[in-house]
């Protein structure tokens, strides 16, 4: 098994890779998650501003007491349904998946699939 050092830097490689060929906009923004041991952010960037337009994390106050005696891919799905309805209260409905250099899997995938429930086309 490969040390943390190594595994983080192989995920900021495959990160670098991605960026280079994707980037939000104001018409198509960027909706970016980052995972941790512990929690999980999203957040939906528009790249050509530099501005974060919504974010959600594990620790928002609006989903913390849901949170209790929920499994981590439950928190996560809670965190994408809430980035849907931030994203879709700013009347922005299309966004550009990032995944951050992450495997498409576990956590980052049922943040991608509550997004799509909550009605963010990606």
């Amino acid at each position: 098994m490969p040390s943390d050092k190594k595994r983080n830097a192989t995920r900021l490689r495959r990160k670098r890779s991605i960026r280079r060929r994707l980037s939000g906009t104001t018409a198509r923004p960027r909706l970016s998650v980052f995972r941790s041991s512990k929690h999980i952010y999203a957040q939906v960037i528009d790249d050509t501003t530099g501005e974060t337009l919504a974010a959600a994390s594990t620790q928002s106050p609006e989903i913390r007491e849901e949170l209790t005696g929920k499994k981590k891919t439950e928190h996560a799905s809670l965190v994408g349904q809430l980035i849907a309805k931030k994203t879709l209260a700013r009347e922005i409905s299309s966004v550009v998946f990032d995944r951050n250099g992450f495997i498409y899997h576990g956590r980052v995938q049922a943040v991608a699939d509550a997004a799509r429930e909550g009605g963010l086309i990606f």
